[in-house]
């Protein structure tokens, strides 16, 4: 991140994801579904219910026996307890909620200390360190072997997903975690998988682990 980056994305009153985050906030508020039901109602206040709690996720459901990512936990509310549909991935009202949610824990280090994750963080990093598509590359060789370097114009950084929902430049809006990873399949000719497959999942969990102890900065800003 140049310095001009890094400078919109600490100064509140510049960083243009907090247009998001006041979205997430007054969705936080309004009730929905059948249920006539509102997140406010079942957890109160975003800031003293939610700190923390981004900085666990992907966690392990115990009912469905694998780790669901944020954007997924607020999708299974949203349908058994809001009695609503679920958010479509990358749509307008999921990225704002995951935004909200996650700013309350800004600052707080990433977590990933569940025992029942070790197996899904293994595949993850087994994916991480895969060579896949038709240019034969792993994410490893990127972002461990020449981190720091440039592709084209852009430095490699070293795959720390701290500011997940990001505001990129490159996209003028929000995105996920799972979108960027998905372009990165893209870029070395490999098919990519689709949002929320498990193999998605669990790359994502591996880079959490990478980033174990790193405050989360969301919402963060790339180029």
């Amino acid at each position: 991140m140049s310095p001009s980056t890094q400078a919109m994305q600490r100064d509140d009153t510049q960083n243009p994801g907090m247009l998001w985050i006041k979205e997430g906030e007054a969705l936080w508020q309004r009730k929905a579904g059948r249920a006539e039901q509102s997140c406010a109602g079942c957890h109160g206040e975003a800031a003293r219910s939610m700190r923390g709690v981004a900085a666990r996720y992907p966690a392990f459901d115990a009912a469905l026996g694998q780790p669901l990512n944020l954007g997924q936990r607020i999708n299974q509310c949203r349908q058994k307890h809001q009695q609503a549909e679920p958010w479509k991935r990358e749509s307008q009202e999921l990225l704002a909620m995951e935004s909200y949610v996650g700013m309350q824990s800004r600052g707080v280090p990433v977590e990933v200390s569940d025992p029942r994750l070790l197996a899904f963080i293994e595949r993850g990093e087994q994916r991480y360190r895969q060579r896949i598509g038709q240019l034969n590359l792993s994410c490893a060789q990127c972002h461990d072997d020449n981190w720091g370097r440039k592709l084209g114009s852009a430095v490699i950084p070293q795959a720390h997903p701290t500011g997940y929902p990001v505001y990129r430049l490159e996209w003028q809006g929000m995105g996920s975690l799972q979108r960027r990873l998905r372009n990165c399949m893209t870029g070395v000719r490999a098919q990519p998988y689709a949002y929320d497959e498990h193999e998605m999942v669990e790359l994502e969990l591996y880079l959490n682990k990478r980033a174990q102890g790193m405050p989360l900065e969301t919402p963060g800003v790339r180029p």
